[in-house]
């Protein structure tokens, strides 16, 4: 029996599957390093399909996105559930707080970062600025024992960090700093990312917090946090990251 959405889902994953290929699918697959089913259709296309969809349904409520993102998700192709994700970043301003479960729920299955990223930062960053009592699921992720939840922990701090916005500076200070000698690729990644798009507003409040940390800061993390500092703070971090020394007091232009 065919639950609300489900009509919908399947015409959606009926014009995903046609603009795939099988060459393209098999490609995924491998780049992903999943053993999920691939319909091969490009991102570009899966966000074409999922947009005329929206547009076909200007009306859209809540209810109907949470049935039809479920639906979609529920569908084992892999385009599906990115589909799912592309639908509640677009339409993440109808969510609310008691949304949070279910965007738990979706990162908890994701598996990988192209399902996880969006979701994390877009869609679970849009309901914490809206409802920051929503913060105790992220202190909560950042001690998981899912390394995806841990990510997404930090990654759901991104965009309001990246426009300059510092109230959860610290929380997401203290995530980073319990995970900076984890060796998990994802988490390393996930920290440089951050402290990068933080250090466009704040150079000098990366650098700071770099600095005492510069030596359990893995190559992948610093090469990314450092990327736009300033020439001089930069320099200074190379060149005590290569001394060994600890660091310096000296102030910095």
């Amino acid at each position: 029996m065919l639950t609300p959405g489900d009509s919908d889902a399947i015409l959606i994953e009926r014009e995903l599957r046609a603009a795939g290929s099988p060459a393209r699918a098999a490609s995924s697959q491998s780049y992903l390093k999943s053993t999920r089913d691939f319909s091969g259709t490009t991102a570009p296309d899966v966000r074409a399909i999922v947009t005329g969809w929206r547009r076909a349904h200007p009306d859209l409520t809540r209810q109907q996105l949470i049935r039809l993102a479920t639906a979609l998700w529920e569908r084992p192709l892999f385009e599906c559930k990115a589909a799912a994700a592309i639908l509640l970043t677009d339409r993440r301003r109808l969510l609310t707080a008691d949304d949070a479960v279910l965007v738990e729920h979706f990162l908890r299955e994701a598996g990988t970062w192209a399902l996880v990223d969006g979701l994390a930062a877009d869609v679970m960053g849009s309901l914490v600025t809206r409802s920051p009592e929503l913060l105790g699921f992220l202190d909560r992720w950042a001690t998981d024992h899912d390394f995806w939840m841990r990510r997404s922990a930090m990654l759901a701090l991104l965009v309001p960090l990246r426009r300059g916005e510092l109230s959860n500076w610290d929380r997401f200070a203290g995530y980073a700093d319990a995970m900076l000698d984890e060796r998990e690729f994802f988490i390393r990644k996930a920290i440089g990312w951050v402290l990068r798009e933080t250090a466009k507003k704040h150079p000098d409040l990366v650098a700071d917090w770099l600095a005492p940390r510069v030596h359990r800061t893995s190559g992948v993390t610093f090469r990314e946090a450092i990327r736009w500092l300033p020439a001089a703070r930069r320099d200074a971090l190379l060149a005590q990251r290569a001394s060994g020394r600890a660091p310096s007091r000296a102030r910095y232009p």
